[in-house]
């Protein structure tokens, strides 16, 4: 379909789930993750203020830049590498087809 993406998700068990993900619906990453029962709490409710969905980027996709309270939040968080993002900050887009991603681990 013209209006979905897909996006490939690697769990905290070594499981990869695809994601088929329409575009037009304003989700962000971590929306899409818990609508496919994907385990990520998002406890702030997408807000930048907790570290539950922190993800790696794994795929070479150019991202929105970091916001200044996701880059305040992730340099608090455990288990944060280079390529580190919470998933509440990255809207879907038909730019992200093909993105890949792994779960951080839970604290």
């Amino acid at each position: 379909m013209k209006n979905k993406i897909s996006i490939k998700v690697l769990d905290r068990d070594g499981i990869y789930h695809i994601l088929n993900i329409p575009t037009d619906m304003s989700l962000n990453l971590m929306e899409a993750c818990k609508a496919y029962n994907i385990p990520v709490e998002g406890i702030c409710g997408g807000m930048a203020l907790c570290a539950s969905c922190q993800c790696y980027i794994i795929s070479s996709h150019d991202l929105v830049e970091k916001t200044d309270d996701e880059d305040a939040m992730l340099s608090e968080a455990f288990n944060v590498k280079k390529n580190s993002r919470l998933g509440c900050q990255i809207n879907i887009t038909k730019d992200l087809n093909g993105l890949e991603i792994q779960l951080a681990p839970q604290e």
